[in-house]
């Protein structure tokens, strides 16, 4: 695995030598990347189709087989289109190659993949947006550590993904403490490896979903790992596409025909904790019961922002917190952001799920 990065490194090449490896297999250059841009700053602002085409489909992103099972659980109904495939894919990097390869039509995400696609030159667009006002990340740490705050992050290895939640995550509760990135080693690692790097001591501290933290305590707690709790929060999951999907008129119609289900599905989970935790947790997790319930309730109520005012700022402030860093280029969010979508979610919801 990779370590941290040597002292008198450029942080942005280093950084990006590691995590953009795989997006320079797909076939990134830089004549491709300009182009992209260029694509990016011109969206298409044709308004929206009202049916979809026949003969429409979508190959949409599904980690773990959740929104399959969400939709099935909750009854709603057919989609107007076919969902050609349901990726099992959820990793932002990841996302972005599937993007990249044109085998991925959709995917559900955190912020900072939209903004590290961004600065790779592929153009995407956020489509929906759920705000997300509680932690959906923990710190954990390695067996026998002596860590027991941020502050003692001091001087330690810890594991970081540029191109992911939680390493934006990681970044906040670093101002949040008052660490420069100097103060402590980032060791670049995509989120499947964190475990793993925990386990074998790699690194001290990994940001964990709190999905993996009930497993992760019950095999290590009685070793020393401990989970350290913070305020911050990674504020968006949302639904984006590439650019040129958006502007296939036929797929940007079915795209505004699956928010609606989309957030109705998350309603309907949130709504409905108990079915939720045997359906998935413990019939295709293998989680117990009581590991199931401890991650329900960390869940995070869906909020539909009929406005995207609150998310543009929350992008662009941490857009910036990676250009401080110089893990990317100073850049301006707004582009990101495909409004001919904005209000689709919160109009499907009930008025208490809407910002």
């Amino acid at each position: 695995m990779p370590s941290a990065s040597p002292s008198g490194v450029d942080r942005r090449v280093f950084l990006t030598s590691l995590l953009g490896a795989s997006a320079a297999v797909a076939g990134l250059s830089g004549c491709a990347g300009r182009s992209a841009a260029a694509d990016s700053a011109t969206a298409s602002t044709a308004p929206l189709a009202t049916k979809v085409p026949a003969g429409t489909s979508l190959k949409i992103a599904s980690y773990l087989g959740q929104q399959q099972l969400q939709f099935k659980l909750a009854k709603l109904p057919k989609l107007p289109f076919t969902v050609s495939s349901w990726l099992n894919i959820g990793a932002g990097p990841d996302v972005i190659n599937a993007f990249r390869a044109k085998s991925l039509d959709l995917a559900n995400n955190a912020g900072i993949p939209p903004i590290q696609a961004q600065f790779q030159g592929f153009a995407a667009k956020i489509v929906a947006i759920d705000i997300t006002r509680k932690p959906n990340y923990l710190f954990a740490t390695k067996p026998g550590s002596d860590i027991h705050t941020v502050a003692d992050f001091k001087g330690k290895k810890l594991a970081f993904s540029q191109g992911q939640a939680q390493g934006v995550v990681l970044l906040r509760a670093l101002k949040e403490a008052g660490l420069s990135y100097d103060d402590v080693r980032l060791v670049p690692l995509t989120s499947n490896q964190f475990l793993t790097a925990l386990q074998s001591g790699q690194v001290d501290v990994a940001p964990l979903a709190n999905t993996q933290v009930p497993a992760y305590l019950q095999q290590y707690g009685a070793k020393g790992a401990r989970t350290i709790t913070t305020d911050v929060v990674d504020l968006l999951n949302l639904l984006w596409a590439p650019q040129a999907v958006l502007d296939d008129p036929a797929k940007a119609a079915a795209i505004a025909a699956y928010i609606p289900q989309w957030a109705r599905g998350q309603v309907w989970q949130w709504e409905h904790p108990d079915v939720w935790n045997e359906e998935f947790y413990v019939k295709t997790q293998n989680l117990t019961l009581a590991q199931a319930r401890g991650i329900t309730r960390l869940a995070n109520k869906p909020l539909f922002p009929p406005s995207w005012d609150e998310a543009i700022k929350w992008e662009q402030e941490t857009a910036d917190l990676l250009a401080q860093g110089g893990f990317v280029k100073k850049t301006d969010v707004s582009s990101l952001f495909d409004h001919r979508f904005e209000g689709l979610a919160a109009q499907a919801v009930p008025e208490e799920y809407r910002k």
